[in-house]
């Protein structure tokens, strides 16, 4: 299979295999007017088979989202048909709206208006607590 390169745009890359359509969702690649392609069960030397996603579009991408979903994933930047940054996820320190608070009683439930942010408490177990009201997130599950 010959997958065409890109020339301006960014690649997503490193991709947890079958987890490409689940970014894909998160990210809201639908909305865009752009070509988009999902590469699934590509063979890798480091994971047997990854994922990869190639946007034909320069575009913010929320980081924060891929870095909280899986720190394997690594976003190159392409502008002239060449890598001019390559960036690897971290688990950020603080999300914003990308995950709610299942907490009842939390403030963000009753306010619809106030953020949802969560902080990152415990980084060798992944575990975020509301800012509001420390109840723990659910975890993403992709």
């Amino acid at each position: 299979m010959n997958i065409d390169s890109i020339t301006n745009g960014i690649v997503i890359d490193h991709i947890q295999a079958g987890k490409s359509m689940e970014i894909y969702k998160y990210l809201g690649l639908e909305n865009l007017d752009c070509s988009v392609a999902i590469i699934k069960n590509v063979k890798s030397k480091k994971t047997g088979r990854k994922d990869i996603i190639k946007i034909d579009n320069d575009m913010d991408i929320n980081m924060d989202i891929l870095g909280y979903i899986d720190t394997n994933i690594t976003v190159n930047i392409i502008k002239d048909g060449k890598i001019i940054k390559k960036t690897h996820m971290e688990l950020p320190e603080r999300l914003v709206n990308i995950i709610k608070c299942q907490n009842p009683r939390c403030i963000t439930t009753e306010e619809k208006e106030v953020d949802q942010i969560f902080e990152l408490k415990d980084k060798g177990n992944k575990i975020y607590r509301c800012k509001y009201c420390e109840a723990q997130a659910k975890k993403i599950v992709i």
